[in-house]
């Protein structure tokens, strides 16, 4: 029996307004060199990412400890981190009056602008550098400028991924859930940038998502694993996190990219240029938004929400198809004033972005020195220090949700909204909004319109489904075993 909204969080921060004890950050980070292999090999292949950590916090009984992060060296110039474990210290990242977010956004290492065409772009700089301002506002401006597009562009997408799904189940009974709707977020993303062009009538054909994930395989490969039989877990590490891997490797796919892009997204180009952005580096800067940032980030998201409505059962997927049929009904059609409406289908994106965040980890470098609390006490942490945040911990918090392991649906429903300062999945809480003064997703609102609307679209389809998944480095991969086709009878 699922627990209701009321009974599945608790009502506040623990630790606020409370004076805590000064403590010293406890942890190690073990001999140079061999302290951090040590703790790659744990993180990858002994432990597990959530043992390594939770290992970690039962060892030094506190959830702000020192450790290091992967790659290590050679890659990283300095794999140690002071790492924040619950809800209570981890909102210090998004404070930018103590923190900067100066080239970490991958962690204890920046790949080589080499991979961005020379430049770095507006997601490794650091909120106090002069660009930062100018390309944010560029990016907020260019998703209001095209926000008309958004539900009749995706919802195009979305109906050539469901065919490629029965297509696919027709012919073998099962069918993959990721590639057709990877496909679908990368061809929503370039048509919105591109006045509607389908990437397909442009030079990147059907190559588009491959395009992309060929180029980003080689900046991330050091902070993933393969999953291989132990025997060869060495020989992974060895290869992929001893040197980086050079820009040249994935040139042609990126510069496929830029050039789809330069050639396609004039309109988006002129308007960054009005602001007063060299056109080149805008269209570079688009690319990492449009490859990275936006297609990176949907190509994982859409099997995480599958994977936990799948998991809700088939009483949550009759009372999502109930309510947004209902809606929809009586509003006319999908609209965004429908949407807003469809209290469940909001509470199950939200819970799903709690319980399994697609991007697990924040990182951001102290400015000067400052306190930091967690739940129990605080800690001084030094001006320079790496701080990490692992985000799957902060937003599974036990001190801050009830049944913080279980996905709850309706956790966000009425009085259960004002938990959600508690969902930090967009680099910042759920209750703020992205500005050109801080580093929180620019496409925060947009990644739940296409959430709630992939949702709306599948249960105005189908009453329920059959899946099963395995999990990867890089998220689960669905398989889809059976769709029901919608009935009147709920």
């Amino acid at each position: 029996m699922e627990p209701s909204s009321s009974s599945s969080s608790s009502s506040s921060d623990t630790t606020s307004g409370k004076q805590l004890p000064v403590k010293e950050i406890p942890g190690s980070y073990g001999l140079p060199f061999f302290g951090a292999l040590r703790d790659r090999h744990h993180f990858f292949y002994h432990q597990g990412r959530d043992n390594f950590f939770a290992a970690r916090v039962r060892r030094h009984n506190s959830t702000v400890l020192r450790t290091n992060m992967p790659p290590g060296r050679f890659i990283s110039s300095d794999p140690r981190v002071v790492a924040l474990l619950d809800s209570a210290s981890f909102p210090v990242l998004f404070d930018n009056h103590k923190v900067e977010k100066l080239d970490v956004l991958d962690g204890t290492f920046m790949p080589s602008t080499a991979f961005t065409g020379g430049h770095r772009v507006c997601a490794y700089l650091d909120t106090r550098e002069p660009n930062h301002a100018l390309l944010k506002a560029f990016f907020l401006n260019a998703l209001a400028n095209r926000k008309h597009a958004f539900l009749p562009l995706f919802r195009s997408c979305l109906r050539e991924a469901f065919d490629h799904i029965h297509d696919a189940l027709a012919k073998t009974a099962r069918a993959d859930f990721n590639a057709p709707f990877s496909r679908a977020s990368f061809n929503f993303i370039f048509s919105l940038f591109c006045d509607g062009k389908h990437p397909e009538d442009t030079i990147l054909g059907s190559k588009g998502p491959k395009l992309a994930d060929t180029w980003l395989v080689f900046q991330l490969a050091p902070l993933a694993t393969l999953g291989l039989p132990k025997l060869f877990n060495y020989i992974e590490d060895l290869l992929i996190r001893t040197l980086p891997f050079p820009a040249f490797f994935s040139k042609p796919s990126y510069n496929t990219l830029y050039e789809a892009f330069k050639a396609h997204a004039g309109s988006l180009l002129d308007e960054a240029e009005a602001m007063g952005l060299n056109r080149e580096e805008a269209c570079h800067n688009v690319v990492f938004l449009a490859a990275f940032n936006a297609y990176g980030g949907l190509k994982n998201q859409f099997p995480v929400l599958i994977k936990w409505v799948g998991q809700g059962g088939h009483e949550l997927h009759a009372d999502l198809a109930r309510e947004i049929r209902s809606v929809v009904n009586d509003e006319g059609g999908v609209t965004l004033a429908a949407l807003e409406k469809m209290s469940l289908l909001k509470s199950v994106v939200y819970e799903a972005m709690r319980i399994e965040p697609a991007v697990p980890y924040q990182y951001a470098r102290a400015r000067e020195n400052f306190i930091v609390q967690s739940h129990d006490a605080s800690f001084e942490v030094k001006k320079g220090e790496l701080l990490f945040g692992y985000q799957p911990f902060a937003t599974k918090d036990p001190r801050i949700f009830e049944d913080a392991e279980v996905f709850v649906a309706r956790r966000f429903v009425g009085e259960g909204e004002k938990m959600l300062k508690h969902v930090f999945w967009s680099n910042g809480r759920e209750t703020e909004e992205p500005s050109v003064s801080n580093k929180q997703c620019a496409g925060k609102n947009l990644v739940l319109l296409l959430c709630r609307l992939f949702l709306v679209d599948f249960f105005l389809l189908y009453d329920t489904f059959d899946f099963d998944f395995t999990q990867s480095s890089f998220g689960p991969i669905v398989t889809i075993n059976s769709l029901t086709k919608a009935s009147s009878s709920l």
